[in-house]
């Protein structure tokens, strides 16, 4: 007999195939059916390894853990430890897979036949049979109710994914929206920006050529002084100059007076020789 295997799906179904074989395959390998004797702990198994075949099938068929994790309704936390090997749930379904891919899929088969045939005598011990084959069957219906659940729960997670898918399709056109509206700002703004940073730049000329003024200003305010200081220097001297000037004008009127009685001494002494010369002759 020979089974084709989808070890890497694609589509949906070939997921659902594969994680079916899974589940089936490691319900029915020897060491899990002992594991699953025990009625109150048969459920919990049975979901843990439906949850880790979910995962792994869907891990083969490239969906990120959170995707699984979404999907199948778990944390990430324990999708992680199933696709790891961290629980033994994991490690289980893990070795079922690496069986199918060995090429040892029909012996697994076999082992699945053989109970529904009631061939489970050669499988477990004799006393055992008619209590187990019970327990298969009740196994079997617990699957098929967590399968229909688990489907319904993706239906349903689809759908609102869909949902959800729309919402954000809504919200993303009305982000370009506002985005365009910022991007329109926020060119009229860089334009304003440019037009501010022009008039920052002419105002800095403008104080530096303010500065440069005051600094002649006082350059010049010091010339002003010092030009008062000469002027009040000059006019003192002018003043002086004044009065040397009167002086002068004094001294040579007195050089004049002087000079009159000079001539006038010169002309008494020219006239008394004339007198005397007269008077000799």
């Amino acid at each position: 007999m020979s089974v084709e295997v989808p070890l890497n799906p694609i589509t949906r179904s070939e997921i659902h195939q594969l994680e079916s074989l899974l589940l089936f395959a490691t319900l029915f390998r020897p060491e899990v059916i002992e594991l699953i004797k025990d009625p109150a702990e048969r459920l919990t198994w049975v979901d843990s390894l439906a949850v880790a075949a979910g995962a792994i099938a869907r891990e083969k068929a490239g969906m990120t853990v959170s995707e699984i994790a979404r999907e199948l309704g778990r944390t990430e936390a324990t999708i992680r430890k199933h696709l790891k090997g961290e629980s033994k749930a994991g490690q289980l379904v893990r070795e079922t897979y690496e069986l199918i891919k060995q090429g040892k899929l029909d012996e697994l088969i076999k082992t699945i036949e053989m109970i529904e045939k009631g061939g489970l005598r050669e499988v477990v011990a004799k006393e055992e049979y008619e209590k187990l084959l019970k327990e298969y069957e009740k196994l079997k219906r617990e699957f098929e109710e967590i399968k229909a659940k688990v489907e319904a729960a993706e239906l349903e997670s689809l759908e609102k994914a869909k949902k959800e898918i729309e919402e954000l399709k809504s919200k993303l056109e009305k982000l370009e929206e506002e985005k365009k509206e910022l991007e329109k700002e926020l060119k009229e703004y860089k334009v304003k920006l440019m037009e501010y940073e022009a008039k920052a730049k002419r105002a800095e000329e403008l104080e530096a050529k303010l500065k440069e003024l005051e600094e002649k200003a006082k350059a010049v305010e010091e010339v002003e002084t010092k030009i008062k200081e000469y002027e009040e220097k000059l006019r003192k001297k002018d003043a002086k100059i004044e009065e040397l000037e009167a002086r002068l004008k004094e001294y040579e009127d007195k050089i004049k007076f002087l000079e009159e009685e000079v001539n006038k001494l010169r002309d008494g002494i020219r006239k008394a020789k004339e007198v005397l010369d007269s008077l000799l002759a």
